[in-house]
C-alpha cells in the first residue's frame, strides 16, 4: 500500500469518526429534511445577489434565485420549524409540484445592474411566458420588468430549472435549482412510514416498483472563485462596470457543492442558522431495509461521479423518464449503480436500499441459538426471501461470526469509524463476543456518499471537503423524525 494510500485511509478514519460523532450530536431541535422546498401552484421568485460561506472560511459572493419580497411561501414537508426561503439562497428554492396542476412563476431581476437581464429555463416543462423581454432562450425578467413562466407539468420526477442568459456566467454564479413533481395518482404502496412527513409521495412515478419511505436530494455543481472575484470586483467598482466581463475559460473551480454546501458543512442541519443562504443539507438517514428515493441534478458544468457506498441503486427513470421493459412496458429496465454520473444539465431518480445482505456476518449480534429465525416470525418469501418482516434484518446471517477481531473501542481512529461498529445496534453486551464491550450504543452504520474524482473531495484543495456526506443506518429500533 502506497504512502498516500495510507495517509488517505488514515485521514478518512478520523474523518468519518468525527463525522459520526458530530450528526450524532445534533441537537434535537434541528431539522434535518427530506427534501425540503416550497410547495403550491404560484411562486413569487427573483434573482438577487448575496454571499455564501465555505469550510475553509471563504465567504464568497454569489447570484441565485430566493424569494421575492413579500412572497410568503408553504413549505414542504409538513411540521418543519425553523424553514426560511431568502431573497438569495444557493442552490434556488426546490419547487415542489404536482403532475397535472398548472403552475406559474414570476421572477423578478435584482441582480446588480452590471449583470444585465436574467431568466429560468425549466428542463422537461412546456412553458409559455407573459412580461418581461425578449431574450435569446426565453422571456427575460429586466430590472423593474418581471416575468412569468406558466406551464402544467405532465410527468413526474426530478428536474432542474437554470438560468437561459448568459448561462455561461449566470449558473456559475449560482441561478440553478430543482422542480420536484408528485405524481398526480401515486401507486399503491405497503410500508410501515410510507405517507409520513418523511417523504413528499407515497412513490415517485404512478408505478408500484417506485414506492419509497424516504427521499433525498442531491443537487451536484462546482464554484470557481477566481469567477466570482472577478464578478464581485466589476459590480462594486466606482463606477461599477457597464457589464460584466468574466474570464470562464480555462475553468479551474476550488469548491465542489452539494446542495450548495461543502463538507462537512452538509452534513449539519437543513435550515441551519449558520448557513442563511445556503438551507439545504445532504446528510441521508434510513432504517435497514427503508427504500430511499436518490432524487440527483447535475447542475454545473462538470461531470461529477456520485459514488455511495452500502449498496447499489436502481435507476428509475431520467429527466422525469422511466425507464421501462419494452417486453411489457411495466418492468424497470433501469441499471443497478454503484456512480451515479451526474450529468450536467440532466436529472436521475433512483432506489437506494441496505439490510446487511451480503456481508455474511450478523450485524445484530443476535445469539447463535437464534440463527437463521427471525425472532419468532414468519420470514418474508418471494425477493425478499430471508427478511424479517418487521427489522428488515437478513435472518440467515444470524449467528455467523464477524471474519475479523472486533475493534478496540478505545481505538477511535480504527474502532467506531467503520460502520459504528460491526454490530448495529446489540440490545446488550452479552450477545457480543466474550470479551468485547458493547461499542455501538447508537447502533448506526455509516457509510461514505462522494465524488469518486478525488479532486472533488477537497475544499479549495483542502481534504477532507467538497462532495462528501455520511449515509447513516439505524437500527431498527431507533426512531429517526428527520422533521428534528
Amino acid at each position: 500500500m502506497s504512502h498516500f494510500v495510507m495517509q488517505m485511509r488514515n485521514a478518512l478514519q478520523s474523518l468519518l469518526t468525527v463525522a459520526v460523532l458530530a450528526v450524532a450530536l445534533l441537537l434535537p431541535g434541528c431539522a434535518r429534511a427530506a427534501v425540503p422546498g416550497i410547495t403550491g401552484a404560484a411562486f413569487q421568485l427573483q434573482a438577487h445577489a448575496g454571499y455564501i460561506t465555505q469550510p475553509d472560511g471563504q465567504t464568497i459572493y454569489t447570484w441565485g434565485y430566493g424569494c421575492a419580497t413579500g412572497y410568503t411561501p408553504t413549505f414542504a414537508p409538513a411540521g418543519f420549524t425553523g424553514t426560511s426561503c431568502p431573497p438569495m439562497q444557493l442552490p434556488g428554492p426546490t419547487l415542489i409540484v404536482t403532475e397535472g396542476q398548472a403552475v406559474s412563476v414570476v421572477l423578478s431581476d435584482n441582480l446588480p445592474a452590471p449583470a444585465g437581464n436574467t431568466s429560468i429555463i425549466f428542463s422537461g416543462q412546456k412553458v409559455t411566458t407573459s412580461g418581461g423581454v425578449a431574450g435569446t432562450l426565453t422571456q427575460e425578467a429586466a430590472p423593474g420588468n418581471p416575468v412569468t413562466y406558466s406551464f402544467t407539468p405532465s410527468s413526474p420526477g426530478t428536474y432542474g430549472y437554470y438560468s437561459g442568459t448568459r448561462s455561461d456566467l449566470q449558473i456559475e454564479m449560482g441561478l440553478y435549482g430543482a422542480l420536484i413533481v408528485l405524481p398526480k395518482t401515486p401507486a399503491t404502496c405497503a410500508s410501515t412510514i410510507i405517507g409520513s412527513s418523511y417523504s413528499l409521495a407515497v412513490s415517485a412515478y404512478n408505478h408500484p416498483a417506485t414506492c419509497y419511505d424516504r427521499e433525498y436530494l442531491f443537487q451536484f455543481a462546482e464554484l470557481s472563485l477566481d469567477v466570482h472575484r472577478d464578478v464581485e470586483a466589476q459590480v462594486l467598482a466606482q463606477p461599477p462596470a457597464a457589464t460584466i466581463t468574466a474570464k470562464i475559460e480555462p475553468y479551474h473551480p476550488e469548491y465542489f457543492l452539494v446542495n450548495g454546501r461543502s463538507m462537512p458543512d452538509d452534513m449539519d442541519a437543513s435550515y441551519a442558522p449558520a448557513y442563511p443562504a445556503q438551507p439545504y443539507n445532504g446528510n441521508p438517514h434510513m432504517h435497514p431495509g427503508e427504500l430511499v428515493l436518490m432524487r440527483v441534478v447535475g447542475q454545473g458544468r462538470w461531470q461529477h461521479p456520485f459514488h455511495f457506498h452500502g449498496n447499489h441503486a436502481r435507476v428509475l427513470a431520467r429527466d422525469g423518464n422511466m425507464l421501462l421493459s419494452s417486453a411489457d412496458n411495466t418492468s424497470l429496465a433501469g441499471p443497478l449503480l454503484f456512480t451515479i454520473p451526474t450529468v450536467s444539465g440532466q436529472s436521475l431518480d433512483a432506489i437506494f436500499t441496505w439490510t446487511g445482505q451480503g456481508l455474511n456476518w450478523d450485524v445484530y449480534g443476535i445469539s447463535a441459538t437464534q440463527a437463521h429465525t427471525c425472532n419468532g416470525r414468519t420470514v418474508a418469501q418471494g425477493p425478499s426471501a430471508g427478511l424479517d418482516p418487521v427489522t428488515h434484518e437478513y435472518c440467515p446471517d444470524h449467528g455467523k461470526p464477524i471474519p475479523v477481531t472486533p475493534p478496540d473501542n478505545n481505538i477511535v481512529a480504527n474502532g467506531l469509524w467503520y460502520g459504528g461498529s460491526p454490530y448495529l445496534g446489540t440490545p446488550n453486551a452479552t450477545q457480543l463476543p466474550p470479551g468485547t464491550t458493547l461499542i455501538n450504543p447508537s447502533g448506526s452504520y455509516a457509510y461514505m456518499w462522494h465524488s469518486h474524482n478525488e479532486r472533488e473531495i477537497t475544499t479549495n484543495d483542502i481534504f477532507p471537503g467538497g462532495m462528501m456526506m455520511m449515509l447513516l443506518i439505524d437500527a431498527p429500533s431507533t426512531t429517526i423524525d428527520e422533521r428534528q
